[in-house]
């Protein structure tokens, strides 16, 4: 594919068919790996949760001995059904 390198405001940015990001795995709003080799630019997807915590990091640092426990959250106080 060829495309070339266009102005939007005060920036530059490529644009790219459809079949790129679907191939790469990537979407609007998603974070990419910028790097330069040898005169290449280079774009790859950063693996990355949504949000500041990383659920597997997380559950890896629960207690192997942890039991779920129901938590009393009060009286309902609009429409909600529990």
């Amino acid at each position: 594919m060829i495309t070339r390198i266009r102005k939007w405001g005060n920036s530059q940015g490529l644009q790219s068919s459809r079949s790129v990001p679907t191939e790469a795995r990537v979407g609007v709003g998603d974070h990419v790996r910028v790097s330069f080799q040898e005169g290449r630019v280079i774009v790859e997807p950063v693996s990355r949760t949504h949000g500041s915590h990383d659920l597997r990091a997380l559950v890896a640092r629960m207690p192997k001995d942890y039991q779920v426990q129901e938590t009393d959250w009060g009286h309902s106080v609009g429409r909600e059904t529990w």
